[in-house]
């Protein structure tokens, strides 16, 4: 009985059975969550300041802040960066 995926890398595992996609989205969604949660315990930042600086709701910054939640605008990420006085960068790479 051999293993098909013996010897594969775990992205290819992940492509096989579908869900590269949605794990990557996941994956860099939980490490933004986790940069912008560490840059508001860094500055001492409340989630209800947080909320009003970036002139939002609450539940709005929960949502961003929520590591499962994928679907989130670059006008969000932008607003939470200014907020704490940083901004994100992105970078389009290619797949190796």
């Amino acid at each position: 009985m051999t293993n098909e995926h013996v010897g594969s890398s775990f992205d290819d595992f992940l492509r096989d059975e579908g869900i590269l996609e949605e794990s990557t989205a996941t994956a860099i969604k939980r490490v933004i969550a986790w940069q912008i949660e560490e840059e508001m315990k860094a500055q001492r930042i409340t989630k209800t300041a947080m909320a009003v600086r970036m002139k939002t709701s609450r539940s709005a910054l929960n949502r961003l802040l929520d590591e499962t939640d994928t679907s989130l605008t670059l006008t969000t990420l932008a607003s939470a960066a200014a907020a704490l006085g940083k901004r994100f960068k992105f970078e389009l790479v290619s797949v190796s």
